[in-house]
């Protein structure tokens, strides 16, 4: 499986950011989905994660209320939408793939993208 993630950037806090990731090789309905991500110094962390249909999804603490995840599996594509940034929001974001469904969010990964940087000045 590729997966290919876009859509990072730098913006203002208070801005919101989408983030996208399209994948391949594998038929994507059968993967659960997640966002992890990784600021300088710190090890990476779990964001966000969606189950195979969309029907389910999970956060991490510090991101519920102000980001989403959904999946659109007609288009192969997994997305990110973050409101609110903060300046701690600020990392590398990587899309993750795994054949466990939603288990994804516990570090059940099986592939990972490349990452996507993400900067928010104050």
């Amino acid at each position: 499986v590729q997966l290919q993630a876009s859509g990072g950037g730098l913006v203002q806090a208070g801005d919101s950011l989408r983030l996208s990731c399209a994948a391949s090789g594998r038929t994507f309905s059968n993967l659960g989905m997640g966002w992890f991500r990784q600021a300088p110094g710190k090890e990476r962390e779990f964001v966000a994660a969606v189950s195979r249909s969309g029907s389910n999804t999970y956060y991490a603490d510090s991101v519920k209320g102000r980001i989403t995840i959904s999946r659109e599996n007609a288009k192969n594509t997994v997305y990110l939408q973050m409101n609110s940034l903060k300046p701690e929001d600020a990392a590398v974001y990587y899309c993750a793939a795994g054949t466990a469904g939603l288990s994804v969010s516990r570090g059940a990964v099986d592939y990972w993208g490349k990452g996507t940087q993400v900067t928010v000045s104050s």
